[in-house]
């Protein structure tokens, strides 16, 4: 897997590329002018639109790609890796500047990136990383996944404080997509805690994918609940599957944040509302406005300026108690 942590600098050139997936849903391009110069041609292909998170990562960049003047090919891949190969070689096909893409999951990208390393065109990892040749990507925007797992186990750690919560804890996790890389590094890192600090006394009972939905997050809490009705806290990957976790909690008879201490992924604003209402206990923020600082890496790899290996986001963390506060200033 593509080495977060120990990422070189590399040096990028210029090319060509892309049309729209026929199998995904496409939105026509966004012109601009750029004072004379030729307007970059910006293919992306965005994972789908599973989560608030998302939604805000999305319009992060067509707003980002319009202010900045960039013509922007823009496909949603419905959370499906055929769809986003098939934008990607039809954005190779029409010859765009650069390809940007989130991927669905970490595996099975080195063909199409060959490919796009053959037609001369740049490729640009957003939010998500891969599994393949690093000389086949530029470069990748966006969070330390591995990281924000280990922030929420410690943010877990002052919510058990707080709560004044003594003796062991059964925890339940709901993971993001399978194969995706947010779900696989924020177990990891989530799990490196855990088995360094708490060994004797923290324990994972329950684990499964709700596929970063509130659907998918009622679903099976509501069947952790059933199998583990004794579970003291909740570690969803992201804000959705907690809200939606929360549902089934309270159909349950219990109340999260009491009952059962919840920690979740993203800083949402409906995650922060449920924080505010008592719900949440605390919020690993994951900021998904990643559209300015990827339109200028787009910029400089279009124009053939070395960029770092790994442009990570700024993140913090909060409490329950911050909620209300904190609530008015989300921007997403």
């Amino acid at each position: 897997m593509l080495n977060r942590r120990n990422f070189l600098t590399a040096a990028i050139g210029v090319a060509a590329a892309g049309t729209l997936a026929a199998c995904a849903k496409e939105d026509g391009g966004t012109s601009g002018s750029s004072g004379g110069s030729k307007t970059i041609t910006l293919g992306f292909s965005q994972v789908g639109s599973e989560s608030g998170w998302r939604s805000a990562n999305t319009d992060s960049v067509k707003s980002a790609a319009k202010e900045a003047g960039y013509n922007l090919k823009f496909s949603d891949a419905q959370q499906k890796q055929e769809n986003q190969i098939s934008a990607i070689r039809s954005y190779i096909a029409q010859k765009v500047d650069v390809i940007a893409f989130s991927p669905v999951v970490v595996t099975g990208w080195d063909a199409i990136l060959n490919e796009a390393k053959a037609a001369k065109i740049p490729v640009v990892l957003t939010d998500r990383s891969v599994e393949s040749d690093e000389s086949l990507f530029v470069t990748l925007v966006g969070s330390d996944f591995t990281d924000e797992g280990r922030r929420a186990a410690k943010m877990l750690e002052k919510v058990l404080e707080k709560a004044g919560h003594k003796g062991p804890v059964k925890i339940a996790q709901l993971e993001g997509t399978t194969g995706a890389a947010p779900a696989i590094e924020r177990a990891k890192g989530f799990k490196e805690v855990m088995d360094a600090d708490h060994a004797d006394d923290w324990k994972i009972v329950v684990s499964q994918t709700g596929d970063f939905t509130r659907a998918g997050g009622k679903q099976v809490m509501a069947a952790f609940l059933q199998s583990n009705p004794d579970i003291d806290v909740l570690f969803a990957h992201n804000d959705d599957m907690g809200i939606g976790a929360i549902q089934a909690i309270e159909a349950a008879g219990k109340k999260p944040g009491k009952d059962i201490l919840i920690v979740t992924v993203d800083g949402v604003k409906d995650g922060f509302i449920a924080m505010s209402e008592g719900k949440i206990n605390a919020i690993v923020e994951c900021n998904p406005l990643l559209g300015p600082q990827l339109m200028e890496v787009v910029k400089k790899v279009h124009a053939g300026e070395t960029v770092e290996r790994w442009i990570k986001t700024e993140e913090s963390d909060f409490m329950q108690d911050q909620a209300k506060d904190a609530l008015p200033t989300r921007k997403y």
